[in-house]
């Protein structure tokens, strides 16, 4: 199984790991973001019209109202990476990698916009009068090729089947496994509450609303989504409100560090500009996932007469997702001071490195030799050899430990409850814990350093007049996050299976998916988690190549649509830039 799992690394590493990823994701939002005028800026209040119901027909046909989709599609997005993805993009980035969060929101916007648009408009309606809608179904219907011979060749119906395949390994991967994994063990951390425990309760949840089609999760996700995003914004603003002394520090350091990178502070050792580019866009990209293809599929079942009508509501979601909910994460982060003080926990395996050599925080060499060899810029001669331990502490000389991208301080070694003494091995920087002799207690460091993702989160939310009761709105803000995620996944690969094998196999695919989400909440879903990487590089890349073929119809659709709309609504006013017919 690790063999299979490092395969899987080692693969994602050339495709959505790997820097052409990132750029033909950014390279996409910029085109049409040219191509179309700025329409998230220009479309923005005209969206909000739309969501509001202002020019809703009784004819307009579909399954839910706008603002349904809107909440699906958002439950889908919104989930652990606002809360865990954020904390750790500023954990490896500093403060400037939100501003890049929020640049490629603003991007986005546009990319969700023609995606969903150009989706809505080739949707299906199926025999029993409900719609199944996506990326796969405007692939079978217009990217297909004509041969030399005249003969269609049918790519796009290949491009579709590969793409709703990938949609439904993507369903478990993001959606529902690692989804209960976080939520299990947020409520055992929390509350003490069995793991198995929890993932039965929310399996049956979870079972109830799903085997009622999107009509049921439209209206779950429709009080869920502004419920969940309301409590979250209410324990943020305290945490803002009550250290408002650093709200002006900390938005400076978000866009005077933009082009230079964040400095070190505190237990943070900063980073070079490339370094948080990337963390900043890589974060911004996969919070909202503009481009991936998986947000149409919800809003391709919206009531609509236009297509272009469905896109605009679109452009709310990157906003709302990251702009809105990510920039709040971030300020709680930095106005805290949690981001960069070193906190007493128990270090995880996969963040613990032995350096070979002695490095000192207060020697500003040391620091920067650091931040380039965590940003990959340069290579740490990593320890190998014996680590002798004494009564807990760490003998051995000429060493330094790392733990997350920080250096490790007060660490203590313990095997069970007592403090260790022995011999630990240790393979390029790695503590090989599975090869100690002696008894089969595990053996634990703990110490001070730097935290991430959802514990650094959880720190930071302590820190407000709500004092230690912090730490529950972002224990009930994971539940509702991702298991709301949950919900919305399991209707994209509900259209998926439709797609490819017909409606009859639907209830057999959501009998799995609930089964699955059960099992993932006391298993370990690592490899399920690395290979969901991959699908979502093997949904998104024939998704946005798509749309750039599809770029001259997806912008005619948008010009018949002003004019359509100039004639139905004669009084309103058109945004600025759009021609009257």
């Amino acid at each position: 199984m690790q063999k299979v799992n490092e395969f899987l690394l080692f693969l994602n590493n050339y495709l959505g790991g790997h820097q052409w990823f990132v750029y033909f994701l950014l390279g996409t939002g910029i085109f049409f973001t040219l191509y179309l005028g700025l329409p998230q800026i220009r479309y923005f209040r005209h969206a909000i019209r739309v969501v509001k119901g202002k020019y809703d027909r009784k004819e307009d046909i579909g399954d839910t109202s706008h603002f349904q989709a809107l909440t699906t599609a958002l439950s889908g997005t919104v989930g652990t990476g606002n809360i865990a993805g954020v904390a750790l993009a500023i954990h490896l980035g500093g403060p400037a990698a939100l501003f890049w969060m929020l640049v490629t929101a603003m991007l986005g916007m546009t990319t969700k916009f023609v995606e969903v648009t150009i989706s809505h408009k080739y949707r299906d309606i199926l025999p029993d009068g409900s719609i199944s809608g996506g990326p796969m179904y405007y692939m079978k219907k217009r990217l297909n090729i004509k041969g030399r011979n005249g003969k269609i060749i049918r790519t796009g119906a290949v491009l579709g089947a590969f793409f709703a395949f990938a949609t439904i390994l993507s369903s478990f991967g993001t959606g529902s496994l690692p989804q209960i994994n976080s939520i299990s063990e947020s409520m055992f951390t929390s509350f003490g509450i069995n793991h198995t425990l929890t993932g039965g309760i929310l399996a049956v949840l979870l079972g109830l609303v799903i085997i009622g089609g999107i009509k049921r999760i439209a209206k779950v996700t429709s009080t869920l989504v502004p419920m969940m995003a309301l409590i979250y914004f209410l324990g943020a603003i305290a945490v803002i409100a009550t250290n408002y002394q650093h709200i002006g520090p900390a938005i400076g350091s978000i866009f005077t560090e933009a082009f230079t990178g964040s400095a070190a502070v505190g237990g943070f050792l900063g980073a070079g500009f490339a370094f948080t580019f990337n963390k900043g866009v890589n974060r911004g990209l996969f919070s909202n996932e503009a481009g991936q293809g998986s947000a149409p599929i919800a809003h391709s079942a919206a009531r609509a007469q236009e297509p272009v009508s469905e896109g605009m509501v679109a452009i709310l979601e990157p906003f709302i997702d990251t702009i809105i909910i990510c920039s709040l994460t971030g300020l709680v982060l930095l106005t805290s001071g949690a981001w960069n003080e070193k906190i007493e926990n128990r270090f995880q395996q996969a963040d613990l490195k032995i350096l070979d050599g002695t490095y000192r925080e207060d020697n500003t060499h040391d620091r920067r030799l650091l931040s380039k060899g965590f940003s990959k810029d340069t290579t740490l001669a990593l320890f190998t050899g014996p680590l002798q331990v004494e009564d807990g502490k760490i003998v051995t000389g000429g060493i330094t430990v790392i733990h997350a991208e920080s250096l490790a301080e007060d660490v203590v070694v313990t095997q069970g409850d007592e403090r260790y003494t022995g011999t630990i091995p240790v393979v390029d920087g790695v503590v090989q814990f599975s090869n100690v002799e002696g008894e089969n207690e595990t053996i634990y460091f703990t110490g001070r350093s730097l935290i991430h993702s959802a514990a650094l989160t959880t720190e930071a939310f302590k820190r407000s007049i709500l004092g230690n009761w912090g730490q529950y709105i972002v224990s009930i803000g994971l539940l509702l996050f991702a298991f709301s995620t949950a919900i919305s996944w399991s209707y994209y690969g509900d259209r998926a299976v439709t797609y490819l094998f017909g409606t009859r196999y639907v209830i057999i695919y959501r009998l799995i998916y609930v089964a699955g989400f059960f099992l993932a909440s006391f298993t370990d879903t690592t490899i399920v988690w690395n290979l969901s990487y991959i699908t979502i590089a093997v949904m998104t890349i024939p998704n946005l190549f798509g749309l750039l073929v599809l770029r001259k119809d997806i912008k005619g659709t948008i010009g018949e649509y002003w004019t359509d709309f100039h004639k139905q609504w004669p009084r309103e006013r058109l945004p600025m830039g759009t021609k009257r017919s």
